[in-house]
């Protein structure tokens, strides 16, 4: 297995996002070059991604102290413009690209899905037009892209009762636009594959949580609401289970995948898609109690019915990742949320 060679270029788009500033930040460390795209909407605190960056500044600061030299180029771009796309790849001809950038949320789906289309599947077409345009059809060789690896979503899965859920399962019935753009991802991802030799890798995350994580997740809107006395609203009078996966975990599955590029599977296409999740599901409940217990402040409650676009549980099977890797995830969901609220204090000075 291949580890990652701080000699590439890597594109990371999404890089003022949760997960594209965790990997971002790793990869700086382990010296290598990396190109951040992002178009810094204000989906979320624009001021949370801002402070993402300033990290990011920060951590090539510590990798040049250490003698790794690594470095971050931002770029405020978007998908959607398919000149900007091709402008970056034009000068920095990356070697591996992670995109990550995406609108994101099932509910945010329902009342707006025209900023998914723009966004998951014109976004992701461009960086597929622009991976291709890096192939040499003279002599069949890449030119730059080795790799195109892709945020992907459990979201796929649907109203799927089977579990754990395994990427062998038929994904035909997704519950939300959300899922829908996400697995039209992981089709587009393969024709492009067969008819121009993209090798590609699709991640399938599962309720990702940490550390300057997203303020529209369950943990961060239910700390919120905790912290300023007002209740939290909790679906399908909380009969549900996620998968809950720290960032952490995620970020070294990421890391592990962007230098192995799938070989061909067969039927002449370099394509794989990958379960990323702790492979146990927990009661929403107990994210409450483990959150409340971090706080110290006991949660009041709003139980409501099931949302449009929710599942009732999701639940990953790992046994590729393990197989391939030789990892999975392993952080429990209570020192998980123990690092969140140990970074939320800080970032909002609370004592």
């Amino acid at each position: 297995m291949k580890t990652i060679d701080a000699k590439k270029i890597f594109l990371v788009t999404g890089a003022a996002g949760f997960i594209g500033f965790h990997l971002s930040k790793e990869l700086i460390l382990k010296g290598a070059k990396v190109i951040g795209f992002d178009n810094m909407n204000d989906y979320y605190s624009v001021s949370l991604k801002e402070e993402r960056l300033r990290l990011l500044g920060e951590a090539v600061k510590e990798s040049e102290s250490c003698g790794a030299n690594g470095s971050f180029i931002f770029v405020k771009g978007d998908l959607k413009n398919k000149e900007e796309v091709d402008r970056v790849f034009a000068e920095y001809k990356p070697d591996i690209v992670m995109n990550l950038a995406a609108q994101a949320g099932v509910r945010y789906s329902i009342d707006n899905p025209a900023s998914y289309i723009e966004s998951n599947l014109i976004g992701f077409f461009n960086i597929l037009e622009a991976c291709r345009h890096s192939y040499d059809n003279k002599t069949e060789e890449y030119n730059g892209v080795e790799h195109l690896v892709y945020a992907s979503s459990s979201s796929v899965y649907g109203g799927n009762t089977k579990v754990p859920f395994s990427t062998e399962d038929k994904v035909d019935e997704p519950v939300s636009l959300y899922a829908a753009t996400k697995k039209s991802n992981e089709l587009m991802a393969h024709a492009y594959s067969k008819l121009y030799g993209i090798p590609s890798t699709g991640l399938r995350f599962f309720t990702v949580y940490g550390p300057l994580g997203r303020p529209d997740m369950a943990l961060f809107k239910f700390t919120d609401k905790i912290m300023a006395g007002k209740p939290i609203q909790i679906y399908n009078n909380g009969d549900m289970k996620r998968d809950f996966t720290y960032i952490d975990d995620i970020v070294t599955g990421i890391l592990n995948i962007l230098p192995n590029a799938p070989e061909d599977n067969g039927k002449g296409a370099r394509y794989k898609v990958y379960n990323i999740g702790n492979n146990h599901p927990e009661p929403l409940m107990d994210m409450v109690t483990f959150l409340e217990e971090a706080l110290g402040v006991t949660a009041n409650k709003e139980f409501l019915p099931m949302q449009a676009g929710d599942v009732y549980q999701t639940y990953a099977d790992v046994t590729e990742l393990e197989r391939d890797f030789g990892f999975k995830p392993a952080t429990s969901l209570k020192d998980g949320i123990n690092s969140f609220v140990r970074w939320y204090k800080d970032y909002y000075k609370i004592g």
